[in-house]
């Protein structure tokens, strides 16, 4: 485990394995850890990371916000996230990279691509999050935390982050920073004197503007249109993993390769030697 600041912001991130840069933006949602690699749902069965780190330098981190990385109080992007990876493979000297995102992992991943094409080698895109319930849940999730902080005041959600323990994803009520109030006091002293009213205009302007439409949220097609990088598209099945978002990435980026195989087929046995192949062909 080591840590490196990024414009100010404390990241956590390991390395796994040795051969290319492969930067992997973590599944999970806004809990979006490096454990997620192993212990969550599809990943904990196909086993990305013990996998990919026979063949590559395989470099994962807790995004802003989520597990031990910091944050700070602001309208948060997907540019956010792009800028947080683009610092860890400066602070690592590394010039250009492969990069995976698992679930809403993809976003950044495909922003990425588009921000900074001379820094991306190719990219796969697992379980892209999107589709019109993955938005409302998402909506629904930001608004039991603005209402929580109506009734309860800033140091309310402090007082139930730091006694909860719990993650924006498993508890809405501790909002999206709910994690670096656990790990942070300084933070969580800031927090809890930051103006309430201002707060609500923030973090009601990242539910929108983050989540902004039915299909797979972030890089705008137009860009993605004009981006030459190969994509490797591994599609969900599910809520918030609605195939439509990968078949969305499978039409805007001209490069794409749309693996059509059903979740129940996407084994370890099958997935493991096809990411392996594509990003060794794309090398």
């Amino acid at each position: 485990m080591a840590f490196a600041d990024i414009d100010g912001i404390r990241t956590r991130y390991e390395i796994h394995g040795e051969g290319p840069a492969l930067l992997m933006y973590a599944p999970a949602g806004f809990d979006a850890t490096i454990e997620k690699w192993t212990t969550q749902g599809v990943y904990a069965k196909v086993k990305p990371l013990e996998n990919l780190s026979r063949h590559f330098k395989c470099i994962v981190f807790d995004r802003r916000e989520c597990g031990q990385s910091g944050g700070r109080i602001e309208r948060v992007t997907y540019a956010h996230y792009v800028a947080q990876g683009r610092g860890l493979l400066d602070h690592l000297g590394i010039e250009r990279a492969h990069l995976l995102g698992g679930c809403m992992g993809v976003s950044p991943v495909a922003l990425f691509g588009v921000m900074h094409p001379e820094r991306v080698i190719s990219m796969v895109l697992y379980w892209p999050v999107g589709g019109a319930r993955y938005r409302m849940t998402a909506h629904q999730r930001f608004a039991e935390h603005l209402a929580y902080v109506q009734r309860e005041g800033m140091a309310g959600v402090v007082k139930l982050a730091r006694e909860g323990g719990k993650a924006f994803g498993a508890d809405p009520r501790g909002g999206p920073w709910a994690s670096v109030l656990q790990t942070d006091e300084a933070f969580a002293e800031t927090f809890a004197a930051f103006n309430v009213e201002r707060y609500k205009q923030i973090v009601a302007g990242w539910s929108r503007t983050m989540f902004d439409r039915d299909t797979a949220p972030g890089a705008e097609p137009e860009d993605m249109m004009g981006c030459d990088i190969p994509a490797l598209i591994v599609p969900g099945h599910d809520a918030s993993h609605a195939t439509s978002s990968a078949r969305f990435y499978e039409e805007c980026l001209p490069k794409a390769e749309y693996w059509d195989v059903p979740v129940a087929a996407q084994t370890e046995e099958a997935t493991a030697p096809r990411l392996v192949e594509f990003l060794k062909r794309n090398a």
